[in-house]
């Protein structure tokens, strides 16, 4: 098959239960297996005096000279089951993995009071001028999984000069281009299971906060949050320098700079994904932009892609794989 920017509907095909694009999402965080992974974690001082925690996997088949750096989502960390899962993939072709952790997601609280978000890229840029300061590596791939695919592809767009030249390739899955629309709909969606979720690990990210800056987290203003815009709008956008929610999601938002990026990049966002809407799949900006390949499969729910076999393999992965094999000149 040839790619085009607006690839064909690929012919993934779960197992009957999971073409309910809530049940795919839900299964996996709770009953995927986790994928048998050995990582080392390492921290690195970020320019601004904090740090961060990084998660490396060593290439299964020798010493490598290509790194994937991968990206976890909204509230998730380097250690869940769908980054795992990717990282043993990329291992298992040859590349050393990274597996970074935002801001306020590792075990132990960051020094300032400033939290990963959407838009964040600085961090991303921090990682990977990180890595690439070893001389080890010579070429480096981006992955990254929903809150994370958008910092990529933000990231790519944004200030294309400022990529380093060693990164050649970006592949990420369930992308909430326009976070506006995404945020309606996760924080409506699915009798609100998805909301408490993620409210449940953003409360207590301000609590713990609240202990060291009282001052700029002030936990009465959790009570009566309702939405994630509400929270954003009292949390998120004001600690971030942005005027309120809507500010903060328009600027945020990958949408805005696809047609500005420069590496190869495939995105993959399910039909049915629950927390997507229309306009988070870039069909036009796709058919623009010779670079941004989209990728539309009928299911998929949101990081789930879920398949069949004994051998826990997810579809996301084996189309990773695929992208990374033909993009790399992978054997």
């Amino acid at each position: 098959m040839i790619e085009m920017p607006v690839l064909p509907t690929p012919n993934y095909l779960p197992p009957a239960p999971f073409r309910s694009g809530n049940l795919a999402t839900l299964y996996p965080p709770l009953f995927r297996p986790p994928p048998p992974c050995t990582p080392v974690r390492e921290r690195m001082e970020t320019p601004d005096g904090d740090f961060l925690d990084v998660d490396r996997h060593a290439s299964r088949i020798g010493t490598s000279r290509r790194l994937a750096i991968i990206s976890h989502g909204l509230e998730g960390h380097a250690r869940k089951k769908y980054v795992l899962g990717m990282a043993a993939m990329v291992t298992s072709l040859g590349l050393d993995a990274a597996c970074w952790v935002q801001r306020g997601c590792s075990e132990e609280a960051n020094r300032l009071p400033r939290l990963y978000h959407s838009g964040e890229t600085g961090d991303l840029h921090t990682v990977i001028t990180h890595c690439l300061a070893s001389g080890d590596y010579d070429e480096v791939v981006l992955m990254g999984f929903s809150m994370g695919g958008n910092q990529i592809l933000k990231y790519l767009g944004e200030a294309p000069d400022r990529v380093p030249p060693q990164v050649v390739l970006a592949a990420v899955f369930s992308v909430p281009c326009d976070l506006s629309s995404a945020e309606r709909v996760i924080s409506r969606s699915a009798l609100g299971i998805y909301m408490r979720y993620f409210m449940t690990g953003l409360r207590g990210k301000v609590r713990i906060k609240a202990m060291t800056f009282p001052d700029l987290f002030d936990v009465s203003r959790l009570e009566g949050i309702s939405s994630l815009r509400e929270f954003d709008d009292r949390f998120t956008a004001p600690l971030h320098g942005f005027a309120d929610a809507e500010d903060y999601y328009t600027r945020s938002s990958c949408i805005r700079h696809l047609g500005s990026v420069r590496v190869p990049a495939l995105l993959v966002n399910a039909r049915n994904d629950p927390f997507l809407t229309a306009r988070c799949q870039p069909v036009d900006q796709a058919r623009m932009n010779p670079a941004l390949m989209l990728e539309m499969p009928r299911f998929g729910g949101h990081v789930g892609f879920v398949a069949s076999g004994p051998d826990n393999v997810y579809w996301s992965e084996l189309r990773a794989r695929e992208f990374l094999t033909r993009h790399l000149g992978l054997a």
